[in-house]
């Protein structure tokens, strides 16, 4: 870290390919749209010199590599990997979107990393998504720092923001959460404001200078001793608390001076162990400057506080066939285990995989098995297929660096991996491996498309296979009863994103429809009909009479056929052509063209002709019984209801239980989910929950999270059910 040295040792430079799993850091950016991690990202690679002008690469195309869509957006919306050099470290920067519809992006990212900088901004606080993806790192020990931004806002304050982050953030123990560095404030400008212009360590007490845009070091003034002292006094004591040696709490208590080299050390075990949480602020250069407010002690820190791929956990590993295998080591010479984190199509090179070598060395030009993932029921196939990858690069804004190889431990991006998508394993050919996938949330918001016309229906296809194959949050689904293609996604700007890209990348225009829930019919009361189908138009005629009679049965019976033809009215061979005819019928409805389900047909009488009988025309025969049967009975619309547990802070269930009553909905209970969180369960109609997912995120402020399953089907209210037949007439 920055405060155990008199001086920075100068950047590395570009970072070339490791040797060495203890010679890499993986780190990724976390915090909410517009916190600054983009430009924090780009102010790091300034001084590292992996760049030479901000956010500008040799040839002055964009660092971030943001494509025509997130242009539009006006935000990022795919995960980026930005590799710098500090110190002979490679470190792979992953830039999250802040936004939580591509919370996709943001799973990949933590699944690829080893720590994490949750970046907050000083005018805008923590919010309550932020707080969700501490809590998720939490609970995996992975190691965690705070960045605070924007600290030249109006608002901006960083003593009161480090108070709310540990108010926030600091759930288990506030103590855990402090800052490393104090803001030197310049002098005043005339709207009463100062501006940031160094950084006091508060191990060393010395101050970092920034603010000719060159850092130098240099002792504090006398103003700011008063203030480093109270915070000095936290932070060793809070390092202390966290220190193996255990006599070292008694020789402070004594008032024995600490060794800051010791507490330094201490510190990063703490820190590499995920069981304290610095603070550091940071901003980008000012014109011209090459260091940005505190980049080098996040580089620092980075370095020497932020654990090696070798004391991160590796993800369990099994054979295709679901098989347990030994755990894996981050070792470059052991069994290759690497897993896509995120797939992307370029339209000159074609399918990029970004990749994390987790066991192994991954190298160009090799076959790799390729074993799927698990999510078919997302649209995205198993895979378990040998497949030979192309060329490996590092990549730099637009362009990509080639890597002789990837270790263990590494992140690189790989050509040619045609099958491959999202989530999959690539391992051995003659070992093939499939590593225990990362939690991805549900699609919940439907989005019912069609081709725009007839020549991007020939392509939609393809597209839609490549669009779903780089993204694991989104799911296909073809409606087996509605007949509309349903393109699953976590909210309105992740749909956004993925028409554009239909028709930005793929040049398949699709325009969006009403979606239609899957509704049912049934016989509200008892009924009996004639079918009569009798036609002479020469040669052999058509020649059916049936009688039938209709009744309701419980909900989930389905359809029973029954025969109580006596007398040989009908004949046996055409019972079974009049029970086709009446299922035939039923599969199409019988008021408003929804499958009818719940009842029991009974045949009871009926005619033939010994010459113009026959299958035909008694399957037509029991149709048309069917559908006079039905205008006399009344016809009750079924809609399908959905389980819906919905998991929120406390302080929102009042209002999601009245949002949910509003829906309809049955409230049947709650239960606690965890300090400060509720769960509520309910049933509800899905179609009054096909924009939840927007709804319930405006409502809770990012913090709600809800799941749904299909339960059953329930008569829709007759109101509503009258309008819908009424339309169908």
């Amino acid at each position: 870290m920055a405060d155990k040295a008199n001086a920075h040792p100068g950047a590395a430079g570009r970072a070339a390919a490791a040797d060495r799993p203890a010679a890499i850091r993986n780190v990724v950016l976390v915090g909410h749209s517009q916190a600054g991690k983009t430009t924090l990202v780009e102010s790091l690679a300034l001084a590292s010199g992996a760049i030479n002008r901000p956010g500008r690469v040799e040839d002055g195309t964009s660092l971030s590599d943001h494509d025509e869509i997130e242009h539009r957006q006006q935000r990022s919306v795919q995960l980026s990997l930005v590799p710098v050099a500090w110190n002979g470290i490679r470190i792979n920067l992953l830039d999250t979107p802040g936004y939580a519809d591509f919370v996709g992006e943001l799973r990949a990212g933590l699944r690829a990393a080893d720590a994490a900088l949750f970046v907050v901004s000083a005018a805008d606080g923590v919010d309550g998504a932020t707080r969700l993806v501490w809590q998720e790192c939490a609970a995996v020990g992975m190691p965690r720092a705070i960045v605070v931004t924007h600290l030249d806002a109006a608002r901006g304050d960083f003593d009161e923001m480090t108070t709310v982050c540990r108010q926030v953030l600091g759930d288990d123990d506030p103590d855990t959460v402090v800052p490393l560095y104090l803001p030197a404030l310049g002098e005043r400008r005339s709207d009463g404001t100062a501006p940031v212009t160094g950084l006091i360590g508060l191990l060393t007490q010395r101050l970092f200078d920034y603010g000719n845009g060159q850092r130098t070091e240099r002792d504090p003034d006398e103003g700011h001793l008063p203030l480093v002292t109270e915070a000095r006094n936290r932070l060793i004591e809070g390092i202390i608390a966290q220190s193996e040696d255990e006599s070292l709490m008694d020789r402070y208590l004594g008032g024995e001076d600490c060794d800051v080299k010791t507490l330094i050390e201490d510190l990063e075990k703490a820190v590499a162990r995920g069981s304290f949480h610095p603070v550091l602020a940071a901003a980008p250069p000012a014109d011209g400057a090459k260091q940005g407010l505190g980049t080098i002690e996040l580089l620092e820190l980075i370095t020497g506080g932020f654990p090696t791929p070798e004391e991160h956990g590796i993800p369990a590993v099994t054979t295709p066939d679901g098989k347990p295998r030994p755990a894996l080591e981050c070792d470059p010479a052991g069994p290759l285990a690497a897993e896509v984190v995120k797939t992307s199509s370029d339209p000159y090179v074609g399918r990029i995989s970004l990749v994390r070598v987790f066991s192994g060395t991954l190298r160009p030009d090799e076959t790799v098995h390729v074993s799927g993932h698990g999510l078919a029921d997302r649209g995205h196939e198993d895979h378990d297929v040998d497949e030979r990858i192309g060329a490996l690069s590092a990549p730099f804004g637009k362009h990509q660096r080639p890597l002789d190889a990837a270790i263990a431990g590494d992140l690189a991006c790989v050509a040619k991996l045609g099958r491959a998508e999202t989530g999959d394993t690539l391992s051995a050919k003659d070992n093939p491996l499939l590593m225990a996938p990362w939690a991805m949330p549900d699609p919940l918001l439907p989005v019912a498309i069609e081709a725009h016309s007839k020549a991007d229906e020939d392509k939609l296809s393809q597209g839609l296979a490549r669009l779903v194959a780089e993204d694991p949050t989104m799911r296909l689904e073809q409606n087996p009863d509605t007949h509309q293609l349903v393109l699953w996604c976590m909210g309105e700007a992740h749909r956004d994103v993925a028409l554009e890209r239909l028709r930005a990348r793929y040049g398949v225009q699709v325009d969006t429809v009403e979606h239609k829930v899957s509704l049912r019919e049934t016989f509200a009361s008892s009924a009996s009909g004639r079918g009569r189908h009798v036609k002479q138009s020469g040669g052999h005629g058509q020649y059916a009479i049936c009688d039938i009679t209709v009744e309701p049965l419980p909900g989930g019976s389905g359809i029973e056929f029954v025969d109580k033809v006596v007398g040989g009215a009908v004949p046996r061979q055409f019972i079974p052509s009049v029970e086709k005819g009446v299922r035939a019928q039923a599969a199409k409805g019988v008021a408003a063209g929804h499958p009818l389900v719940d009842v029991r047909i009974t045949l009871v009488d009926g005619k033939a002709h010994s010459v113009d009988s026959s299958d035909a025309a008694f399957q037509t025969a029991g149709a048309l019984a069917l559908r006079e049967c039905a205008a006399q009975a009344r016809i009750h619309l079924l809609e399908p209801v959905a389980e819906v547990e919905v998991q929120v802070p406390d302080e929102y269930v009042g209002a999601v239980m009245s949002d949910l009553s509003s829906r309809r909905g049955r409230v049947l209970g709650t239960e606690q989910a965890g300090p400060g969180s509720t769960t509520v369960r309910a049933s509800v109609p899905e179609i009054e929950i096909s924009r939840y997912a927007i709804d319930l995120r405006s409502m809770s402020h990012g913090t709600g999270r809800f799941s749904r399953a299909y339960a059953r089907h329930e008569p829709m209210p007759q109101q509503q059910a009258a309008r819908i037949l009424e339309s169908a007439d």
